[in-house]
């Protein structure tokens, strides 16, 4: 018989969601019975302020983990026992794990943004990037395009304070005084690649983050936002000339970590992703 295995993913307007498919598909291979379900904000009519008793029903329910996305990847951090050092770092959990009675925060989406980004960019110019979005799944690219080496990150938020506070903590923690938060247009004059994470082309909230005439050929860009998977910025950046890297690659990316994490078994990445793209597809 079949371990069973009960996951949620708590965030607003994910009903498009592929994960379930993603995990229950994977863990069949694994000879597990995964039963993950959305816990959807917006079809409960509800926003964080609904976030700890989601938490309690997962206790109750019996959930092994939980998966976090738009908007609540950083008012969740507050309710859980334990985050971890890089979760902490990032500012933002994406990934929680039940152990006992305890609920302990992860970040997958950095990790995942860099595992696709090698895959879809593997030698892309990292001397100037530019980071649009310093919510939670901004946070995290900023530390994982640094961590590959990015020699200046400029950050672009529409709370400037916001963009601020990131390029500050990152600083902090990792060499060379990297970051600063900057003005879109300014930023992307000198920039060599553009990474796009704010929820702007998202199916709920269609249209461009920027204006198109800002890319250049010379430019990389890659969108975080995976439904749709070609959205309207990277159709304009093609039509721009830009080499670019969809959303599929990190959802992927996060996907595969989120489910050692969730079952200690290795996913096969190159399965989760064919899978991934027969389903978009």
């Amino acid at each position: 018989m079949s371990e069973r295995i009960l996951l949620g993913l708590i965030g607003a307007g994910i009903q498009r969601s592929l994960s379930p498919k993603l995990h229950a598909a994977e863990g069949r291979h694994h000879g597990l019975d995964i039963d993950y379900r959305l816990l959807d904000l917006d079809v409960l009519g509800v926003g964080n302020e609904a976030l700890p008793g989601l938490i309690e029903q997962a206790a109750r329910e019996g959930y092994r983990g939980l998966n976090i996305t738009f908007p609540s990847k950083q008012a969740v951090m507050a309710l859980l026992d334990e985050v971890s050092e890089e979760a902490r770092a990032i500012g933002a959990v994406n990934t929680v794990l039940r152990d006992g009675g305890r609920f302990i925060g992860h970040n997958t989406d950095g990790s995942g943004w860099s595992w696709g980004f090698r895959r879809a960019l593997p030698d892309a110019d990292l001397s100037h990037v530019v980071l649009l979005g310093a919510g939670g799944a901004g946070s995290a690219c900023a530390d994982a395009v640094l961590r590959l080496g990015a020699k200046r990150l400029s950050i672009v938020d529409q709370e400037p304070s916001r963009a601020a506070a990131l390029a500050s903590r990152l600083n902090a923690y990792l060499a060379g005084r990297r970051a600063a938060a900057a003005d879109l247009a300014e930023a992307l004059g000198s920039a060599s690649g553009l990474i796009h994470a704010t929820p702007t082309g998202m199916a709920k909230l269609p249209g461009l983050p920027l204006d198109e005439a800002l890319l250049r050929p010379a430019m990389w860009v890659s969108d975080i936002v995976y439904v749709p998977l070609d959205t309207p910025l990277l159709q304009a950046a093609r039509r721009a000339g830009c080499r670019i890297m969809d959303g599929g690659h990190m959802n992927v990316g996060q996907a595969v970590r989120g489910f050692r994490l969730f079952t200690g078994r290795e996913a096969d990445a190159a399965r989760m992703e064919s899978h991934f793209r027969s389903l978009v597809a």
